[in-house]
Parts: structure tokens; C-alpha cells; sequence
């Protein structure tokens, strides 16, 4: 009896982080040298996939959160793939010498201050972050 309660517990409490996780979005910034502002989900993808290192002649760098809500949220909905699965993608494009690993900073701020001072930086924050040198993208 006990152990059937505490599954319903463990699956109730997956279903709100599940809902919560999913309840994020994102806001996905640039440098402002990036002069394409409307890019498809499919460009999202290939750029933090580094399948794409370009967006008309301006090159790109991909810039991540650490981990958290955020960055899951990213991608899932972007990407295709959940967070472990994705270091484990740029592990083995660094193993092979294809690419280095993404710069990967733990806050928002951080990230906007990156992406402002970075030429060609393109990274995603919280929704509501303050943004300051950095333009927004928007996902067609």
C-alpha cells in the first residue's frame, strides 16, 4: 500500500514539472551584427545543432544556458532534443573534430551580456529577461 501511494505521489509531481517545464518559452536573441531577424524554426535548429554556422553573410555562435527549465524548454521545442541528449550530440562533434562545444553560461544576464558584446552570438533567455544590446528574433 505504501509503495502504490508513493508512485502516485512520483507521478503526480512529474506531471506538474512536465506541465510546468512545458509552460516555458523563450525569447531568443542576438548580437545585433546578426542582420536577419525573422529566421524559421528549422535555422534555430541547424544553428545550435552547428549544422548552420551562418545567417545570410553573418557568421553565428551558438550560446546555451547551463541547464534548467529554460534550456530544456529551448530544446525541446526547438531542437528536438532534451538536454542530455544534445551535450551528448556536441560531445561526439568535438570527439569527431567537427565542432567545438557551445559556450554555455548559467543566467540570463549572463547570456544577454555575451550575446551584446559578442559579434554574431545568438543564444535565448526567460521571456521578460531585460534585454539591453541584444535584438529579438522571431521564429517564423
Amino acid at each position: 500500500m505504501r509503495i502504490s501511494s508513493a508512485l502516485r505521489i512520483l507521478t503526480v509531481a512529474a506531471i506538474v514539472q512536465g506541465s510546468i517545464l512545458f509552460a516555458a518559452d523563450v525569447t531568443i536573441i542576438a548580437n545585433p551584427s546578426v542582420s536577419e531577424q525573422n529566421i524559421s524554426s528549422e535555422d534555430i535548429k541547424n544553428i545550435f545543432l552547428q549544422t548552420k554556422n551562418s545567417i545570410g553573410s553573418t557568421h553565428v555562435l551558438p550560446v546555451l544556458h547551463k541547464s534548467g527549465p529554460i534550456e530544456d524548454s529551448f530544446c525541446e521545442k526547438y531542437v528536438g532534443k532534451n538536454d542530455v541528449a544534445l551535450q551528448t550530440y556536441y560531445r561526439s562533434l568535438v570527439f569527431t573534430g567537427r565542432a567545438m562545444m557551445p559556450k554555455a553560461l548559467d543566467s540570463d544576464k549572463e547570456i544577454i551580456d555575451y550575446v551584446a558584446r559578442t559579434k554574431g552570438a545568438i543564444g535565448f533567455v526567460s521571456p521578460g529577461a531585460k534585454l539591453e544590446g541584444v535584438v529579438t528574433i522571431t521564429v517564423k
